[in-house]
């Protein structure tokens, strides 16, 4: 992306801010997991007491090694835990409430929004599967804890294209029709 992703704006707005003011809606705590470019990312975590910040010193080994790193700051009371990318910026606050409400409802383990028959993000794992998170091979990432068992696995249909959306280039803002913008440096 030539920037850092969290960092870029939408309306005003960083991925990273947009993205948590929208989760907080319907989570009671937020775990940010910073990696590359910590310095500069920590300075636009919003200033909220639900919001907590760690750090993955082996961010590049991919995803499931951040993900890793928030499932050890998890309260020892928490049900279940939310995954959401910062690169996915446009997710309603909906969604993730619905996500909430569906895992509350049943007696899955794992969460997947859907979008016109399509996997997105986010996706909200029980403990029952955090040791299972752990253990999974780093270069294949959640996936294979989401397809090791699909009788766990509840898909939540949303009409929220956001949790399909990827923005991992220029060519992707593009394509999305979104107007983004780096902040003066």
């Amino acid at each position: 992306m030539g920037f850092p992703k969290p960092l870029l704006l939408l309306n005003g707005e960083t991925f990273l801010g947009h993205a948590a003011r929208s989760m907080l809606t319907a989570v009671e705590r937020l775990i940010i997991v910073l990696g590359a470019h910590r310095g500069s990312v920590v300075k636009a975590v919003p200033a909220d007491d639900r919001i907590h910040t760690v750090e993955n010193p082996d961010y590049r080994l991919g995803q499931l090694s951040s993900m890793r790193a928030g499932l050890l700051a998890i309260a020892a009371d928490a049900d279940a835990a939310m995954v959401h990318l910062v690169d996915h910026p446009t997710v309603l606050p909906e969604t993730f409430k619905r996500l909430v409400d569906r895992y509350d409802a049943s007696e899955k383990a794992i969460l997947v929004t859907r979008c016109g028959g399509r996997s997105g993000h986010p996706v909200l794992f029980d403990r029952s599967v955090f040791a299972e998170l752990g253990q999974a091979p780093l270069e294949l990432g959640a996936r294979t804890v989401v397809k090791a068992d699909p009788n766990r696995v509840l898909y939540v249909d949303v009409d929220d294209r956001g949790v399909l959306l990827d923005l991992d280039t220029p060519a992707d803002l593009a394509q999305a029709g979104l107007s983004v913008k780096t902040p003066l440096r």
